[in-house]
């Protein structure tokens, strides 16, 4: 299929799995894989950077926009969208494109995804590079919609978007272009995202000019994919995260681990590593032990939310450095 938002040498296709059709960015023909996971409110796109240096070092780089994202199929109910869901898609892909074990990489709610392709599937994976987010200690007895909501109150982000319909509705009153360079803007601040209910999302500031990262090109491919497709898959995946959380009882406790080498990358301006009590854990012995082949964290200094967009070079130079050893 002909490429399209960026680059020509990226090609694009469907791939049938796991009941849906999947939208695949890929370019290179390595003997290794690498699989790149986006988040919130991004696309394969946010990967671009990455797919062209890292194809162009030997690897087979892959992209999809993940379930309810982009040109990928979007199934209405949040029940769709737990973590066994995201993870089965990815299987899926694997086994349809005939590729036994990835290199993967995960931004946001990708690097959340990545965590659990790790714990239910590391027979497919040989290394894992993510991004902003570390592993989510979940369990039955842990909703974490409420200890948010505890923490931070009602207008937090996480809260909000629980709003089914509801932010929907709020996200429409705004032009998609722009309502993309606010979301963009609201998680690029290390401040927890609050959205007031008395302005809604249109009161979020418009900044005075795009970050050097974002480029109006850049808006428009995201807007107009967003336009065609909406936003209820992607606020699906915050919807769907207490389920998840209770059907991780098989899981919770004992000595269930991340076994597959990792390596950790985070901005010291994230708004994920400002999370109370994030930073205390992500350098804690207990992520550690969590994770026991964790290589390296990486805390970049001065960079918010999205390290692969604001440094994509040295996002390049840090997988491959890792991965390279494989």
């Amino acid at each position: 299929m002909a490429a399209e938002g960026g680059d020509q040498s990226i090609t694009h296709s469907t791939i049938s799995t796991n009941g849906i059709n999947m939208h695949v960015a890929s370019i290179g023909a390595g003997p290794a894989t690498i699989l790149f996971l986006h988040g919130f409110p991004e696309l394969w796109y946010t990967w671009r950077h990455q797919l062209l240096s890292l194809s162009a070092l030997g690897y087979r780089c892959i992209a999809p926009d993940l379930r309810g994202f982009g040109d990928t199929d979007a199934p209405s109910s949040p029940a769709k969208y737990t973590a066994f869901h995201i993870v089965g898609d990815l299987v899926g892909l694997l086994d349809a494109l005939k590729i036994e074990k990835v290199f993967l990489v995960g931004h946001d709610w990708g690097a959340a995804m990545a965590w659990y392709f790790c714990r239910f599937r590391p027979d497919r994976v040989t290394a894992v590079v993510n991004l902003s987010a570390p592993p989510t200690r979940q369990s039955p007895a842990l909703n974490l919609v409420d200890a948010f909501r505890a923490v931070y109150g009602d207008e937090y982000y996480f809260c909000r978007f629980q709003e089914v319909g509801k932010v929907e509705e709020e996200f429409a009153e705004v032009e998609t272009g722009k309502l993309m360079v606010k979301l963009f803007t609201l998680f690029s601040k290390p401040d927890p995202p609050m959205v007031p209910r008395e302005t809604r999302f249109r009161g979020l500031p418009d900044p005075p000019s795009l970050p050097s990262w974002l480029s109006e090109e850049d808006v428009e491919y995201y807007a107009s994919k967003f336009q065609k497709s909406g936003f209820t898959g992607g606020l699906n995946y915050y919807r769907a995260f207490p389920l998840t959380g209770e059907l991780m009882g098989p899981w919770a406790g004992g000595d269930c681990k991340y076994t597959v080498p990792a390596k950790f990358i985070v901005g010291d301006q994230d708004v994920v590593y400002g999370m109370v009590g994030m930073k205390d854990y992500i350098h804690s012995e207990e992520f550690k032990k969590e994770v026991p082949l964790l290589e390296e964290v990486v805390v970049m200094e001065g960079v918010p939310h999205f390290p692969n967009l604001v440094k994509p070079q040295e996002i390049t130079q840090h997988i491959y450095d890792f991965i390279k050893r494989f």
